[in-house]
């Protein structure tokens, strides 16, 4: 499983992040180069990181006009990364302008639905009704009609996304803890066991794994942690 490890580049520096990559040389499968490190790296860093041997989870949110969005997204693909995010909340034309500028690019779209920092509060305040569970089903429904390949939802909800999109949809999790990990500024949070279980195809992991005192053993557990999920099966 630890292939389906996606360990996200949470730093400004693009020093530091090749020097993660480096060190985890063989022990997961992708890297997040998100909107912390990307403008300071710019492609270059998505370039090295795949030169290391490794693939890349470009996770920018794309959310503008169509057209705007349409050309961020062939730019990612033309940088050859294996996944890319947009935002669910850009609507569907927006997303159904992405997912044609992905086809026949080998880079599959992801749409973000809800933030896993975000709770029941805090989409009350800003406007949106219903539970977390509720907005992430209402946008994953809506980006998988537009033809959008994947989501990024929370574990706690991967379970009924998984039913609402079908089993052709990559699942990508954030938010995943191992037991003893605290739990930062995330808040709904599950262990990578019963993410898996519950059928997320990949987990998103930062500082647990960067952080640790041991990157390679914390990358290790969670790919044990993951495998005994993957051997439960899906809930």
């Amino acid at each position: 499983m630890k292939d389906r490890i996606i360990v996200a580049l949470d730093t400004d520096s693009p020093d530091k992040a090749l020097d993660v990559v480096s060190s985890l040389r063989g022990e997961v499968g992708l890297y997040k180069v998100g909107m912390e490190l990307f403008p300071r790296g710019g492609p270059d860093i998505v370039r090295r990181i795949r030169e290391a041997g490794a693939d890349v989870f470009l996770d920018l949110k794309f959310h503008d006009i169509p057209n705007t969005v349409a050309g961020a997204v062939r730019s990612a693909a033309a940088l050859g990364v294996r996944f890319a995010t947009v935002h669910a909340s850009g609507g569907k034309t927006m997303l159904a302008a992405a997912a044609r500028a992905a086809e026949g690019t080998g880079t599959t779209l992801l749409a973000v639905t809800v933030l896993t920092s975000l709770d029941a509060g805090d989409l009350a305040e800003i406007g949106f009704s219903g539970t977390a569970a509720d907005s992430v089903l209402r946008l994953a429904g809506l980006a998988s009609g537009a033809g959008i390949g994947g989501i990024v939802c929370s574990a706690q909800e991967v379970s009924a996304v998984r039913e609402r999109v079908g089993a052709s949809a990559v699942l990508i999790t954030p938010g995943v803890r191992l037991p003893e990990d605290a739990a930062g500024d995330q808040k709904r949070v599950v262990t990578p066991e019963e993410a898996v279980r519950r059928g997320a195809d990949y987990l998103v992991v930062g500082r647990p794994i960067t952080k640790a005192q041991d990157p390679v053993a914390a990358a290790r557990r969670f790919a044990a942690a993951m495998e005994r999920g993957r051997r439960f099966g899906t809930a």
